[in-house]
């Protein structure tokens, strides 16, 4: 069975001035195997964040199904969502807007094990030892040390800010991480060492990834399977091989052409 279903997935916005609302998801399904990318492309304005935003169900769906791991999203009581949300994780674009400038980062990286009360008695001083030796870890995974644990997140460089964003996602040791274009705020070299990093998480944690791009070489460097979209629709999917060497879709064959070819050293 795979990680991941989804089928038929609509969504809605009203548009001012007009009776008809706009569908920014159009009758998207696809299939995720655990261990495996599913890259979706497209230019802005495409849907594919929107799609990111209700696998997770951060905003609610028109209609259609998300199963995880054979789970009913749409369906699952409140309690059941809670739990499966802490299997699946989202590391957000814009590395600046997505911490809390007013928070140390041992807080912002520890903040989901205290939603989720994986330390109860957080006032007891073995507790918090506990708590603390778990954000060391993540944020090594990450490839941040201890040092960082006091600071805030202005201190750091935009690469660093989303290795502190990759390690929040991860502390909670999900199976399912979305990452809504990580690496397009970041310089190119940042860019490659967040993309080596994320090739390496998915090996030894065996990762699942949604990720999103506007890039074709990224997709095709990251993803075992790309999805396509325009205009909230699927326009090709398929393996990336297939895709990228031999696109059906002219809109396909156009983002291929528009998107130059990243250099070696980005790789």
């Amino acid at each position: 069975m795979a990680l991941v279903e989804v089928d038929h997935l609509v969504k809605t916005y009203p548009v001012r001035g007009s009776r008809q609302p706009r569908r920014v998801v159009d009758d998207v399904s696809f299939r995720i195997e655990r261990g495996q990318t599913l890259g979706i492309v497209g230019e802005s304005g495409s849907g594919k964040s929107t799609v990111a935003r209700l696998l997770l169900r951060l905003i609610e769906p028109d209609s259609g199904a998300i199963h995880l791991d054979g789970h009913d999203l749409l369906t699952v009581s409140a309690r059941e969502l809670r739990q499966l949300r802490r299997r699946m994780q989202i590391v957000f674009q814009d590395p600046y807007a997505a911490l809390n400038p007013r928070m140390r980062v041992e807080d912002i990286v520890g903040e989901p094990l205290v939603i989720y009360r994986d330390n109860a008695a957080l006032g007891d001083s073995s507790a918090k030892e506990s708590l603390r030796a778990k954000v060391v870890e993540a944020l090594a995974m990450a490839g941040l040390d201890s040092s960082a644990l006091p600071r805030y997140p202005h201190e750091f460089s935009g690469g660093q800010r989303q290795r502190i964003n990759l390690a929040r996602a991860l502390i909670l040791r999900p199976e399912l991480l979305v990452l809504d274009e990580p690496t397009s705020a970041l310089d190119v070299s940042v860019s490659a060492q967040i993309t080596h990093l994320l090739r390496e998480l998915q090996r030894e944690l065996q990762l699942t990834y949604v990720f999103i791009t506007h890039s074709m070489p990224l997709a095709r460097y990251m993803a075992d399977q790309i999805l396509v979209m325009r205009q909230g629709r699927i326009v090709e999917q398929g393996g990336w091989q297939q895709i990228c060497e031999h696109p059906q879709s002219e809109y396909t064959q156009a983002l291929l052409a528009a998107t130059p070819e990243l250099p070696a050293t980005a790789f």
